[in-house]
C-alpha cells in the first residue's frame, strides 16, 4: 500500500512540476523565469517531493525485495538516492535563476552579459543533473523490476512491461547524453515508464503484492521420496 501510494505522488509530482515549469530557453529565459517566479517556485518544490518519494519507493520496498536478492535491493536503494541527489542538484540551479532574473532587471549592459552567462551555466548544471538522476532512476528500477520477475511479486506481464519501459528510458538517455540534449525530448522512450509506473502503483493498491515463498521456504527435497514407515507397520 505504501509503495503504491509513494509512486503515485512521485509520477504526479514529476509531471505536475514539468508542467508548471515555463520553458526557460532563449534570449529572454532570465525575465520569463522572473515574471513566473511563483510557478518556478512551485515546480521546485514539486522536483522536490517527486526526489524525496523517489527514495522512499526503494526503500519500502528494500525488507521484502531482499529476501530474493540483497543486493538487488540494496542497489535499488543507492540508485534512487543518487537521482534524489542529483535532482535535488538542479532544483537548486533552478531556484538560483529567480536570484540572476532580479539582477538581471537592474544590470547595465555589460553586467547583463555576464548575468547571462551564469544563466547559460545553471541551466547546463540543471540539465545535466536531470539526465544523471534518470540513469539513477532507470538503473534503480531496473534492479527492483528483475526482483519482481524472478520472485512473482507480481504479475509477470507487469514486470516484464516494467524491464521493457525501464530499457527504453535508457535508450533515451544515450541519445540525450550523446545529443547534448534533453531527455523529454524522446517522448515515445519517456512515456512508457510513466505509464508502467501508475500501472504498477494501482496493482499495489488494489491488489498489493502477491504472496511468492521465500528462498528460504524451498525444500529441495524430491517429492517421490517416499516417506519411511511408521511404527508398527509392516
Amino acid at each position: 500500500m505504501t509503495t503504491g501510494v509513494l509512486l503515485v505522488v512521485a509520477t504526479f509530482a514529476a509531471i505536475a512540476a514539468a508542467t508548471l515549469l515555463p520553458t526557460l530557453s532563449g534570449s529572454d529565459r532570465l525575465a520569463e523565469a522572473a515574471g513566473h517566479s511563483g510557478q518556478v517556485a512551485t515546480a521546485a518544490l514539486l522536483y522536490l517531493v517527486a526526489a524525496g518519494t523517489s527514495v522512499g519507493i526503494a526503500i519500502t520496498l528494500y525488507p521484502l525485495l531482499k529476501e530474493f536478492d540483497v543486493a538487488l535491493a540494496l542497489g535499488s536503494v543507492v540508485f534512487r538516492t543518487i537521482e534524489a541527489v542529483f535532482y535535488t542538484v538542479g532544483v537548486v540551479s533552478l531556484l538560483s535563476l529567480l536570484t540572476l532574473g532580479e539582477q538581471h532587471a537592474t544590470a547595465s549592459s555589460a553586467g547583463d552579459a555576464s548575468t547571462q552567462a551564469s544563466a547559460d551555466v545553471l541551466l547546463s548544471v540543471r540539465g545535466h543533473s536531470s539526465l544523471v538522476a534518470v540513469f539513477a532512476f532507470s538503473v534503480g528500477a531496473l534492479m527492483y523490476y528483475v526482483v519482481f520477475f524472478r520472485s512473482r511479486l507480481v504479475p509477470r506481464w507487469l514486470s516484464v512491461f516494467g524491464i521493457v519501459a525501464v530499457l527504453l528510458m535508457l535508450c533515451g538517455c544515450l541519445l540525450a547524453l550523446f545529443s547534448d540534449s534533453d531527455v523529454t525530448g524522446y517522448k515515445p522512450l519517456v512515456a512508457p515508464i510513466f505509464l508502467q509506473e501508475l500501472v504498477l502503483a494501482v496493482w499495489l493498491l488494489v491488489k498489493g503484492f502477491s504472496r511468492a515463498p521465500l528462498p528460504s521456504e524451498v525444500s529441495f527435497e524430491s517429492p517421490l521420496r517416499v516417506s519411511p514407515p511408521s511404527p508398527g507397520r509392516r
